[in-house]
């Protein structure tokens, strides 16, 4: 196929050699050429299942970029034998017809450039959140979230790299590799529990910082999906997040990787996913660094592609490896609490954006529980149906359970609620002594006033997650226990009527200290 690859590039292409793909990028449009290769998980040894590859390829992808993907065309050679896109001639190959997009948009280069900020990563999750919960999941999709099926990948990854893994990784650290993933799969419970809870969806497979492109009026495109394996597509939508924040961990910014998670955890109400995302993460890391060994060991590509993915191999491998080890920050809980229309939830949010940690809300997992969008209202009489002190306790229950699995995987968590209660505060505290971690508590204060002019804003509005209205304010303070006495654990009290620099440089600053595990009062 080497001159096909020479005569398109004769005709102004630039050639990006991948291990299944040659790409042909001209001015405004990119052209990629199946290979014709069998690496066991795909097969593109003949011109007919190369074409179906291709039909499949624009189909999919116009899932996440329907304006990208615009044809399949035929790669016809002419009599003189000169091939070209939709020439004269016989057809002997086929191509996936694609509008190029700009490079500067690209997440990746963004990323180098240092132009890819905390806002994009909140956006970024919620464009995928948005996918993953319309994404097909039927009975084929979820057997695939089965242990049976992701150790078949796991087990296969190893067994396709037994031969060039001690170019990368010492036996001592591959053997460590292979060990621990497999021992995370003995923890069936924890993968099923994924499963029921219909987490497994028709996704990317394949999402990287490199398939991801903002573009300029603020619309987000994603390519280059699997489509030669449903078996690689067919997961857990954790696996696909776990791709990017892999991607981004990969790329130095440990901190933006759990950006993404904590958005995408909020966005999705998919706290759960911590229970399994540093498996995801190191197995999304192996088959990247497999991939790299196989196109430095082929033949075909050029020697600086070649050198290039013998480098990137070594990183992945030990990438792979050290995400079994605790990620960015110190597992702790801090609890954010106070009365109606106080602040907390903006404390909350800026809290778990000082620690790159997921904020768990009592409010959005009052509607989840209830089968509720976040903005649909729930208001009834106070104190009853779903705000009775059985539902409530039902609530504050499901937020420790999430609190509990997000510490578990080694990470910080902020709870976001009224904690009205010496119980409930006790009762955060409890996971956190159970856990042997950091406990604090923020109480957010603010005048009177100034929260009935937060309610009466949030009434006219209509779009906050939360149902407390104006008049539900004087029963609230009735039934709130103020933190009489110094509590067993570090307490701050923020008075929210002060400016929010202010105040995020406070918490900054408490969250800073080594915990005292006693009231600084």
């Amino acid at each position: 196929m080497a001159t096909l690859k020479d005569d398109l590039c004769t005709q102004g292409f630039e050639l990006i050699e991948t291990h299944i793909s040659w790409v042909f990028v001209g001015k405004t449009e990119v052209f990629k050429v199946k290979r014709p290769v069998n690496l066991g998980f795909l097969d593109f040894s003949t011109v007919e299942k190369r074409h179906s590859a291709c039909l499949a390829e624009v189909q999919l992808n116009s899932r996440l970029a329907p304006d990208v993907y615009r044809s399949v065309v035929p790669v016809t050679r002419d009599a003189h034998g000169a091939h070209s896109l939709s020439g004269e001639g016989s057809t002997v190959d086929w191509a996936v017809r694609m509008r190029r997009l700009r490079e500067e948009d690209r997440a990746d280069v963004r990323l180098e450039e240092g132009k890819l900020g905390i806002e994009d990563v909140r956006r970024l999750a919620r464009h995928v959140a948005d996918f993953h919960a319309h994404a097909s999941s039927d009975a084929e999709t979820r057997r695939h979230g089965e242990v049976d099926a992701i150790r078949r990948n796991v087990v296969e990854n190893f067994e396709q790299t037994l031969d060039s893994i001690h170019h990368y990784l010492s036996p001592a650290q591959a053997e460590e590799v292979k060990a621990w993933q497999l021992a995370e799969l003995d923890d069936v419970t924890r993968f099923s529990a994924r499963t029921r809870a219909d987490r497994i969806r028709d996704g990317h497979g394949d999402l990287r910082l490199e398939h991801v492109y903002f573009g300029r009026t603020g619309d987000i495109s994603i390519i280059d999906c699997i489509e030669f394996n449903e078996r690689f597509r067919y997961a857990d939508v954790c696996a696909d997040v776990a791709f990017l924040s892999m991607d981004f961990a990969w790329h130095g910014h440990v901190d933006l990787a759990e950006h993404l998670l904590a958005h995408y955890a909020w966005e999705s109400d998919d706290y759960d996913l911590y229970s399994v995302v540093n498996f995801y993460e190191s197995y999304r890391a192996f088959v990247r660094g497999k991939i790299s060994a196989l196109l430095a060991d082929d033949a075909e590509v050029s020697a600086d592609a070649r050198q290039r993915a013998r480098r990137d191999a070594r990183r992945y491998f030990v990438l792979s490896l050290a995400f079994e080890r605790p990620p960015l920050e110190t597992p702790r809980v801090v609890a954010v609490g106070g009365s109606i229309a106080s602040g907390k939830s903006t404390v909350a949010r800026y809290t778990g954006e000082l620690l790159a940690a997921p904020v768990i809300s009592t409010d959005r997992t009052r509607k989840r529980l209830a089968g509720r969008v976040p903005s649909d209202s729930m208001r009834s009489r106070p104190w009853s149906g779903e705000y009775s002190e059985g539902a409530t306790r039902r609530v504050y229950e499901e937020v420790l359970r999430r609190a509990d699995v997000v510490v578990r995987s080694g990470r910080p968590v902020v709870l976001d609620a009224s904690f009205r209660s010496s119980e409930s505060r006790c009762a955060a505290h409890g996971v956190a002594e159970r856990l042997g971690v950091p406990f604090t508590f923020v109480e957010c204060k603010a005048p009177r006033e100034l929260c009935l002019e937060r309610l009466e804003r949030r009434e006219r509005s209509g779009t906050h997650d939360s149902d407390a209205r104006s008049d539900l304010l004087d029963s609230f303070e009735a039934r709130y226990e103020p933190i009489a006495e110094p509590p067993p654990w570090d307490c701050l009290r923020v008075d929210t009527s002060l400016p929010v620099d202010r105040n995020r440089r406070l918490v900054a600053e408490a969250l800073a200290r080594e915990p005292s595990w006693q009231s600084p009062t």
